[in-house]
């Protein structure tokens, strides 16, 4: 059974800092491309930022230069480090994990809050 669970959200004022942690079980890690996305009331869900196997990262605009996703491939734990948080940061968080073989093998958390208050 595979089981992604977030930790780290909570209440910041803007400026601050928060380090959301995913820790992944039921999947091969390091196979899986491990990613953050955020949904915010009434929108859609975006991708906030991806890291592959290797390390190889990839951000959406909005969050460069002041988020950071790293991973421990011996913990089975991804992270997001996010400094100079704003007002709009805030949604629920959300870790995937992605592996592309014969099918497509999708897997959700079930979120972590990160509020930003301004």
């Amino acid at each position: 059974q595979v089981q992604l669970v977030e930790s780290g959200g909570g209440l910041v004022q803007a400026g601050g800092s928060l380090r959301l942690s995913c820790a992944a079980s039921g999947i091969i890690f390091r196979l899986n491309v491990m990613g953050w996305y955020r949904q915010a009331p009434g929108k859609q869900r975006e991708l906030v930022a991806t890291i592959t196997g290797i390390s190889s990262t990839d951000y959406a605009d909005s969050v460069k230069g002041r988020f950071t996703i790293s991973r421990d491939n011996a913990k089975n734990t991804v992270y997001l480090q996010m400094n100079s948080l704003k007002p709009e940061d805030t949604a629920v968080y959300y870790c995937n994990a992605r592996l592309q073989t014969i099918s497509l093998n999708n897997y959700w958390g079930q979120g972590t809050q990160v509020t930003v208050s301004s």
